[in-house]
């Protein structure tokens, strides 16, 4: 009976998935999802470069309907509401995906290894929304402030989603962090220091001069 099979690749993100919660990332072994998935090694590295890679797959083209979703914003959509159409597209496959995504997210937030990894996807997702937005005429530093703000509320909204999955979807929890993010850009005016347009907390002492006692 053949190994291969044309499901193969779920099977194995399947068998993965199983053995990462009842055995935890590193205690999991290829040869042990391969064989839990009924199929062989050879078959495993047919779909995945490595065991990380059955959590994070496509790179940059991955990216690439977000990235697209950010470009296609309306004309005179602002930055981080343009940012905001790259993220609804991300939450959506997520909300498709449900519990399975839920549990891959779960089981990279276990791992510092794995967090560590997810950092830096999220970092490569910021930097490829600033230069979408620079595409779209916006300067720096409001290109990278609006992205780097986007990926804080996705990753705020994600950690409040994979806690319960039913309660709201993604894409609502993504609204209502981008939401209290505008909600705390827009608070009330702040004290300035009288040298510049550093704010300052009320009742702060003032120095003077930098270095001044």
């Amino acid at each position: 009976m053949p190994r291969w099979k044309p499901d193969a690749r779920a099977k194995l993100q399947e068998a993965a998935l199983a053995l990462f919660d009842e055995r935890g990332f590193d205690h999991t072994s290829v040869e042990e999802i391969a064989e839990r998935a009924g199929l062989t090694k050879r078959t495993f590295f047919r779909h995945f470069s490595d065991k990380r890679e059955v959590l994070f797959g496509g790179g940059e083209k991955a990216e690439e309907p977000f990235v697209t979703a950010v470009r296609a914003a309306p004309a005179a959509t602002g930055a981080l509401d343009a940012v905001s159409y790259g993220l609804n597209a991300l939450a959506a496959g997520f909300d498709e995906e449900g519990e399975q995504a839920a549990r891959r997210f779960r089981i990279v937030r276990a791992s510092p290894q794995l967090w560590e990894r997810q950092l830096i996807k999220f970092a490569s997702l910021a930097e490829a929304f600033a230069r979408a937005l620079r595409g779209r005429g916006v300067g720096d530093p409001a290109a990278i402030l609006a992205a780097e703000s986007g990926i804080t509320a996705l990753r705020v909204a994600s950690d409040r989603w994979v806690a319960d999955t039913k309660e709201k979807p993604l894409r609502q929890l993504v609204a209502e962090a981008l939401a209290e993010l505008r909600a705390v850009a827009s608070a009330g005016p702040r004290a300035t220091d009288p040298r510049g347009d550093v704010p300052t907390s009320p009742g702060a002492p003032t120095t003077g001069r930098p270095g001044a006692r």
